[in-house]
């Protein structure tokens, strides 16, 4: 009997999740048959999410795409031919060639954060696109409203060390559920709290990790930075700042200081957030008096009108009160632009040649789809499922639904938006293919080693680039880069074969790294900016303000009531969402209500409602448990829309309004009424 080859492998986790795990798989005669995080990894430590610790059964999956497929029925019922690859390659070349002797910009490269790799993510594709003068996308659906406010306080996305958390003494969850989307910085905030340190949530829904803290803070959605400037206020007025770091490191304290004296009392900020007085000056003084203080910063809060203000104002507090001297102070929203990868060597936007093709913004996908012009004629789309994802979903629909739209789609299953495709390409796992990762919550490169043969005729994105790039005549050498060239590209001093052969690498930083200790922000004063001159120059205003959101606040009769679609527990955006393991979980789609909004409307727990705007409606399962504040009812999502019991979700009902920095989704700016169905 033959001896069983046997290796392990090194790889990372690909997912949209700021852990970034280090994983070793086992493969066996070509097999992977376990997969594990690597002990050795010293933030995550060995241990995986339960989505990922399955990763095998989504590899493996019985209804994985395995070869290219063309459409023959309806767009949207999802029937597809089984052709070559040849045949599927010549006809898309065959359509950008006829749409960009028209006008290069009808073309849309549609791809998020499926993968999170700089290769399969960020580099042959992008230089595919340019080279030919197609639309530009902004990838805006998840962080560029925090993103812009963070560059325009502190210069960019940059923080605290999140490995550090277990030390600090008070540590504020903002807008943060990291049980669900955080896990190994929970695991450092559970040490802390066995220390004696106190752990406060703040979000107008009892979450899994706010249900395990010290302290609920349950304020009005979207109202964070009134929240932020009310603590202000007090931290100002009772002197519980730290003079010196101001004076040394700060930009505008005078200003700040002034208005928030005269504009932001605890009780102003009590009144615009729904809490009480009592809760705004609490919250300031134990974050004036304890140190280490540590601010976890999330995406949630950032997600409305007012969110990118929000989080520069939020950004302000570690300065004032000096927390950012300790290794387990400060504040993070990502560490991402700590790496310095080269990301216009992996792109290659000199390709555009002087162009300056249009920019579409994917939190507007519906409205480009069908009012943009000139039309969007031709849509790639890949590491995305817009038709599940993307806001207002009934015009993205409508989008994907013309007949004059070519649409290809690149993917492991058959989406919701595979169904829309006239051409359906099988796509690698991260099992399958090179790739180098940087990560938004931690400080260690990633190599990811492929760890099995391609599965079925499944190729790696960049291949898929490179072998339209041959027919399109595109003849820069560039396009001939392999996988490992692009991570080459991609790590500026730093080691590929070293890397892909340990797996992970910790920036060259300090063992107990506290970035902002002595000021050396990368703002264009060095400082943290309370005054933004940046800010400024776009017409904002410079100093920290109150910026409420557009449409859950406001007292209307119509639709009383404020509606969040925050991640499904077992879910990571519309990823895994079609494994039936992780929807027996979930159970079904449902709506978490308060008694209260409940009573009013004659709901009881377990009958289904139809949640709806005048963008869409919904029919799903209320559950009445009052994890919501008053006010506030919440759909975890996101669920595919054909596992759904009336093919819709939470996006049937979100806006395609943008922020007011980065052009950010806001998806939790949505008013609703509830009724039962």
């Amino acid at each position: 009997m033959a001896e069983v080859v046997r290796e392990v492998v090194r790889v990372a986790c690909p997912h949209d999740c700021p852990d970034t795990c280090a994983m070793l798989v086992t493969v066996e005669d070509g097999v992977a048959t376990e997969i594990r995080g690597d002990p050795a990894m010293p933030f995550t430590e060995g241990t995986l999410c339960t989505k990922v610790a399955h990763y095998l059964e989504r590899t493996y999956a019985p209804d994985r795409l395995l070869y290219p497929q063309k459409r023959i029925g309806k767009k949207g019922e999802g029937k597809f031919r089984r052709i070559g690859w040849d045949e599927a390659l010549d006809e898309i070349a065959a359509r950008l060639k006829a749409a960009a002797a028209e006008n290069p910009q009808t073309i849309l490269p549609c791809s998020y954060a499926g993968t999170m790799g700089m290769v399969q993510y960020t580099s042959m594709d992008r230089r595919f696109f340019h080279k030919l003068g197609a639309s530009l996308l902004d990838r805006t659906l998840c962080s560029s409203a925090g993103k812009f406010g963070l560059k325009a306080t502190l210069g960019g996305s940059v923080g605290m060390d999140p490995e550090r958390f277990d030390e600090a003494r008070l540590i504020i969850l903002w807008g943060a559920n990291p049980v669900v989307s955080n896990l190994h910085l929970w695991s450092r905030v559970q040490a802390a709290k066995r220390r004696g340190a106190k752990v406060i949530a703040i979000d107008p829904y009892r979450s899994l990790s706010a249900e395990k803290c010290s302290q609920h803070i349950a304020l009005l959605p979207g109202t964070d930075g009134a929240l932020a400037l009310g603590m202000m206020h007090v931290l100002i007025a009772e002197d519980l700042i730290d003079h010196d770091y101001i004076e040394r490191y700060t930009l505008g304290y005078e200003a700040l200081r002034k208005r928030a004296l005269q504009e932001y009392s605890p009780a102003w900020a009590a009144r615009v957030c729904g809490i009480s007085t009592d809760d705004v000056v609490q919250l300031a003084r134990e974050y004036g008096t304890t140190k280490p203080a540590a601010i976890r910063l999330n995406y949630g809060m950032q997600r409305h009108a007012g969110g990118g203000i929000a989080a520069r104002t939020i950004a302000c507090l570690p300065a004032l009160t000096g927390a950012w001297r300790d290794t387990a102070g400060g504040i993070v929203l990502t560490t991402a632009d700590f790496y310095g990868f080269d990301h216009a060597a992996l792109e290659r936007p000199d390709l555009l040649a002087g162009r300056r093709p249009r920019v579409i913004n994917h939190s507007r996908l519906g409205e480009a789809l069908t009012s943009a012009e000139p039309p969007v004629r031709m849509t790639i789309v890949y590491n995305n499922n817009p038709v599940a994802v993307c806001p207002d979903s009934g015009k993205v629909l409508a989008g994907f639904s013309r007949e004059d739209l070519f649409t290809v789609v690149m993917d492991h299953f058959q989406t919701d938006t595979a169904d829309y495709a006239d051409i359906l390409l099988p796509a690698t796992t991260q099992l399958e293919h090179y790739d180098v990762h940087k990560s938004y919550g931690h400080l260690y490169m990633l190599a990811n080693n492929p760890a099995i043969a391609p599965v079925g005729e499944s190729l790696p994105n960049s291949e898929v680039f490179r072998r339209l790039a041959a027919r399109m005549g595109f003849d820069e050498p560039c396009f001939r880069d392999s996988d490992e060239d692009l991570c080459r590209t991609a790590l500026k001093g730093v080691s590929w074969d070293r890397l892909k052969e340990a797996g992970w690498q910790k920036l060259d930083v300090p063992e107990r790294f506290a970035p902002f200790a002595q000021g050396g922000f990368p703002t264009p004063s060095g400082k943290c900016e309370f005054y933004s001159a940046s800010l400024e120059k776009q017409g904002i205003d410079p100093l920290p303000f109150y910026n409420p959101p557009a449409e859950i606040n406001k007292d209307e009769e119509t639709y009383p009531l404020a509606f969040l679609s925050p991640p499904a527990r077992n879910f990571l955006n519309s990823s895994f969402a079609n494994m039936v393991r992780f929807r027996e979980l979930e159970r079904e789609p449902h709506l978490d209500m308060h008694p209260r909004d409940a009573a009013e409307r004659g709901i009881a727990d377990g009958d289904m409602v139809r949640v709806f705007n005048d963008r869409g409606s919904h029919r799903l399962r209320a559950r009445v448990n009052g994890k919501p504040r008053p006010g506030v009812v919440v759909a975890p999502s996101v669920w595919w829309k054909k596992y759904s019991p009336d093919r819709g979700n939470a996006n049937n009902l979100t806006s395609q309004r943008t922020a007011d920095l980065g052009g950010g989704a806001t998806f939790y700016d949505c008013r609703v009424q509830v009724e039962r169905a």
